[in-house]
């Protein structure tokens, strides 16, 4: 209820400023430390005390039974002259009683006067030993009682020695009150260092916060600070750099990607609409016209496969496409890409060359792989000279199923080995028009030989040709 109130009136229970919450939290459990400290010490003080109260009782019962006799008369009598010591005089700082075991009043020192001292006898009270316990007289006074049968001419007595605890309760109350006391300086202290604790641990992290509003997506080459590379908010800085520099690198590809998509898309677009501006510009015969809409459908078939091609890889980053997993033979989906590029490869009087091991065995999506095939294979045909010779190897080795395509092609710098599986990247762009390439196969490829757990590399000569190798784990190894 209290705290609807306080929100209702535009207070707060809590604080939003962690610094302060965690110096009310430190003054708040250091107020319960020094609390419970101050009542268990005072406790403690207190029940030492009534210990050593206690003993000195017993050792007092046995000093005030040799000052008791009985007198002539018969009435018993205490003898307070009996020792001449100092220490007598504390004599009179007690209460004492003597009874019979019925209960009948024998004795009672003046400092007791009428009250009674532990009310009537209970059942086995100082019998076999000393019998203690503590209580209030009639005005009120805490005492500590010890009771003792004692037998004096044949005549059992019940002795009653007690003191007053009022001292105690004094001093107790004095000790918790000073712990008391300096509670307040002592949490106000404690406030002040918990705040200038607080603020410098968590400095390095109002570093970071202004830091990172100043993070745009056009300056996430910037970093966090990093004060303590080892402890926590140290740890903390390094996950957010890396998670800043895995930013930076996906908005950079996704810039990139969009800008050579962009530039993708309009050139055949482009190439579609000149053609055709072309042929309407002039009368034509029919076969002039064929010739300008072959044009026009070849560039469309280049857009087909570029948009293709972009949705496989917008599909494989967004990981939506399903896997048709079998087991089927690394040699039978080599020789289908052949199959496939058979017509590519006679245009231009090339020879394909297949040979290898019918039980390398490997465990995927057959439409994926093959596409991954193909798309080397194109690569090797299109940059292939005319009448020159291509050759596929399959073999297994070591629980790994292996393919690799030869070209004859003009090779690749080694500097370019590993960006050729880029989106869009392109050894030699001047050529990229006239190969008709989108820069996609690659990526395809590699895409596709990892996500059936394997890898693609590139080994290349200038001038030599160049060899593409696609490992996939055995399917026998996957089972086993």
């Amino acid at each position: 209820m209290w705290g609807l109130f306080f929100v209702a009136n535009g207070l707060r229970l809590f604080p939003r400023n962690i610094r302060t919450r965690l110096t009310l939290g430190n003054v708040v459990v250091l107020a319960l430390v020094v609390a419970l400290y101050a009542v268990c010490a005072s406790a403690v003080s207190l029940w030492d005390l009534r210990n050593q109260l206690a003993r000195h009782a017993i050792q007092d019962v046995e000093t005030v039974e040799g000052l008791l006799s009985f007198a002539g008369d018969g009435h018993l009598i205490f003898r307070d002259e009996y020792h001449n010591h100092p220490e007598s005089k504390k004599i009179q700082e007690r209460y004492l009683e003597v009874l019979t075991p019925d209960g009948r009043v024998l004795f009672r020192n003046d400092r007791l006067g009428d009250q009674y001292l532990g009310g009537a006898p209970f059942s086995g009270e100082g019998q076999g030993g000393y019998s203690q316990r503590t209580g209030r007289l009639a005005d009120g006074t805490r005492i500590f009682l010890v009771s003792r049968l004692h037998s004096m001419n044949g005549r059992p007595l019940l002795m009653r020695l007690a003191y007053s605890e009022e001292p105690l309760w004094d001093q107790f109350e004095k000790l918790l009150a000073a712990l008391l006391l300096a509670l307040p300086v002592a949490l106000a202290a404690a406030g002040f260092a918990s705040y200038v604790l607080a603020r410098q641990a968590l400095a390095p992290i109002e570093r970071m916060v202004q830091r990172s509003e100043q993070i745009m997506p056009e300056r996430l080459n910037e970093r966090l600070p990093i004060d303590h590379p080892d402890d926590e908010l140290g740890r903390l800085a390094r996950v957010f750099n890396a998670l800043l520099s895995r930013l930076e690198q996906a908005f950079e590809q996704m810039r990139r990607f969009t800008s050579d998509a962009s530039h993708e898309l309009r050139t055949p677009l482009t190439a579609i609409r000149s053609v055709g501006e072309v042929g309407l510009r002039k009368a034509a015969t029919r076969e002039e016209y064929q010739a300008v809409i072959g044009s026009m459908l070849e560039e469309a078939n280049r857009l087909t496969a570029l948009i293709d091609n972009l949705l496989t890889i917008s599909r494989a980053d967004a990981g939506q496409v399903p896997l048709q997993s079998a087991e089927f033979p690394l040699m039978e989906l080599a020789r289908e890409s052949t199959v496939l590029l058979e017509v590519l490869a006679d245009e231009k009087s090339q020879s394909l060359q297949l040979q290898g091991d019918d039980g390398a065995i490997v465990r995927g999506d057959r439409m994926i792989l093959r596409q991954a095939a193909v798309n080397v294979l194109h690569n090797a045909i299109k940059f292939s000279p005319v009448g020159s010779s291509i050759s596929m190897r399959v073999w297994k080795q070591n629980g790994e199923c292996y393919l690799s395509i030869s070209d004859s092609g003009p090779g690749i710098a080694e500097e370019h080995w590993n960006k050729v599986f880029n989106r869009f990247y392109r050894v030699d762009r001047s050529r990229s028009g006239d190969a008709g390439g989108t820069g996609l196969g690659l990526s395809i490829a590699l895409w596709a030989a990892e996500l059936h757990g394997g890898k693609i590399s590139l080994k290349s000569v200038r001038g030599s040709g160049s060899t593409f190798q696609i490992e996939l784990p055995n399917a026998a190894s996957l089972t086993s």
